[in-house]
């Protein structure tokens, strides 16, 4: 009886905090889906960092990336540039980035991304920058950043691989 109750309540845990993977490099939370996370390598004693990706909303109402964490970085922002008049500019979305029903979301150099304020350490091709988002409605995921040049625009398509 134990055994069983014990076994059922880890079956529990595991199925709430591992997200479900697809063949395509997809992360699921519910009806977000998450594709080509990235980061650009640093250069040594870089204050910041950046994240990128595609958020997908398959749902019939909005959700709202409301957080990001990682133990990368003591602060992780999401943050907008835009151009104002002839200058570019870098704000925090103090409220987070929505995702209407239906709508994808590109998080990219030059656009919507995440910016690791105060680094802890830097950022190296090749290796992974762990997060964990947290949506409004979806819920927590935690995804690893595959860390790429430092001009990396996105991550290679290996669809047709």
């Amino acid at each position: 009886m134990i055994r069983n109750l014990f076994s059922a309540a880890l079956a529990a845990i595991l199925a709430l905090s591992v997200p479900a993977f697809a063949h395509d490099g997809t992360t699921h939370l519910g009806p977000i889906n998450i594709s080509q996370p990235f980061s650009r390598a640093t250069l040594p004693n870089a204050p910041v960092g950046g994240g990128f990706m595609t958020i997908e909303n398959t749902g019939a109402e909005a959700d709202r990336l409301v957080s990001v964490t990682s133990p990368a970085s003591p602060d992780v922002q999401i943050h907008e540039m835009a151009m104002q008049g002839d200058v570019m500019k870098m704000r925090k979305l103090s409220d987070g980035l929505q995702i209407g029903p239906g709508e994808t979301v590109t998080l990219s150099p030059g656009g919507f991304h995440l910016m690791f304020m105060g680094i802890t350490q830097r950022f190296v091709e090749g290796e992974t920058v762990p997060v964990r988002l947290t949506f409004e409605k979806a819920g927590t995921v935690e995804l690893a950043l595959p860390v790429l040049g430092a001009a990396a625009g996105a991550p290679a398509d290996h669809a047709g691989h």
